[in-house]
């Protein structure tokens, strides 16, 4: 089973992310309990996921728990409408991701796509899991929300188990987005100079966040006309003009995202809407990304094939010494697009690394969490942190 999260050019709608699944299955497709569940065609199913129906489920099962389901210890919620809480930051797509984590759990679905919204709005969305549980774990740590389930406090232990439930449930996604072997995201993008460097500021952002950064798709590339043979019209002259500027895009793209492959997809004319069209489109672009025109483009060639995978979580090596005089390197990819953001911390056992306006808390190997940061630099797409052994907690 594999999910597919791609960022598209379209803008988020008002009721959440919306994506087509495969049934694996034959009979009928199944009704998304707060979605609307189409059955676009056989073995094909549109959901819309409308996600302040999800937040207003989700509230009214907090207040039951949290009620005391008949005690006399609940908490005094019911002054709260969950329409108040759509105004913090993020809530409803969190929910909408929490959602599309429990289709994937389902395997209904040979496949899952989310059409999700802009780059900028969906780097919010796969930073809100790592974001929420860093807060509740400094707000309330694990240990603590541990002994109060286990205390003589009801109302405690069942707000603490109704916490545990939402870490749960938000690890669950946060592990889904990360896992390589089942989730890929393709980057939609346009044949625009000012896309270059949103298209290389999202995948700094990926690496970052381990998300697998399958392919660049750069949409409504004017198709190839003959040369014409007279001077040309205005309008002729200015097409020319309009697909080498596309072209050149294509290239700097190219250059600049070597480790992903670039596709492109021809300017289908009216807009691709309902199958037949969709089909049509799909059919233009071969599996590497070339065109299939009437004519080919050499200079439009991907080395998609050749393009050779990174590793998606860091390299911990014994670069030289023993004992307490060791040098250990980690390196991790991180295709930095402005060097002077990248930031770097240390909170016990984790490493905080931020670049191009994201960060991620990353575990450290057990043999780093004795040791103490002594040199960071960049290696071209590598970012390569050497650490000593601290003599003070270092094994004797």
């Amino acid at each position: 089973m594999a999910d597919d999260i791609g960022d598209t050019e379209s803008s988020a709608t008002d009721v959440g992310p919306g994506f087509t699944a495969r049934p694996s299955g034959s009979g009928a497709s199944p009704r998304a309990s707060r979605g609307e569940s189409l059955a676009a065609a056989p073995a094909l199913d549109v959901i819309e996921v409308d996600s302040l129906a999800l937040l207003e489920d989700r509230f009214r099962q907090v207040l039951v728990m949290a009620s005391g389901a008949g005690h006399e210890h609940g908490f005094d919620l019911d002054a709260l409408d969950p329409a108040e809480l759509t105004g913090l930051p993020g809530v409803q797509e969190l929910l909408a991701l929490l959602e599309i984590t429990q289709f994937a759990k389902d395997a209904r679905w040979d496949v899952i796509v989310v059409d999700c919204p802009p780059s900028a709005d969906m780097l919010r969305i796969v930073t809100a899991p790592d974001t929420v549980l860093g807060y509740l774990e400094r707000v309330w740590p694990a240990h603590s929300r541990t002994m109060e389930t286990i205390g003589t406090d009801f109302r405690k232990a069942v707000l603490a188990v109704t916490v545990e439930q939402i870490v749960a449930a938000v690890t669950d996604a946060r592990d889904l987005l990360v896992d390589r072997t089942r989730t890929g995201a393709r980057l939609v993008t346009a044949a625009e100079q000012v896309a270059v460097a949103e298209s290389a500021r999202v995948r700094s952002a990926a690496a970052l966040l381990g998300i697998r950064l399958d392919a660049v798709l750069v949409n409504k590339v004017l198709t190839e006309m003959p040369a014409p043979t007279e001077p040309p019209h205005p309008a002729v002259q200015w097409y020319f003009n309009r697909r080498g500027e596309q072209l050149d895009v294509v290239t700097e793209l190219r250059k600049r995202l070597r480790d992903v492959p670039v596709q492109v997809v021809g300017h289908a004319g009216a807009e691709p809407v309902g199958l037949s069209s969709l089909a049509a489109l799909s059919y233009a672009v071969d599996a590497s990304g070339n065109w299939v025109g009437w004519r080919p483009i050499p200079m439009l060639g991907t080395d998609a094939d050749g393009v050779l995978p990174v590793p998606a979580e860091p390299v911990v090596r014994l670069e030289s010494g023993a004992g307490v005089h060791s040098v250990f390197a980690m390196r991790m990819h991180l295709p930095v697009v402005d060097p002077s953001t990248l930031r770097l911390g240390r909170v016990e056992d984790d490493l905080i690394v931020g670049a191009d306006g994201v960060r991620r808390r990353l575990r450290l190997a057990p043999v780093l969490r004795r040791c103490t940061v002594e040199t960071a630099e960049l290696d071209g797409d590598q970012l390569v942190i050497r650490f000593r052994p601290d003599p003070q907690v270092w094994p004797k």
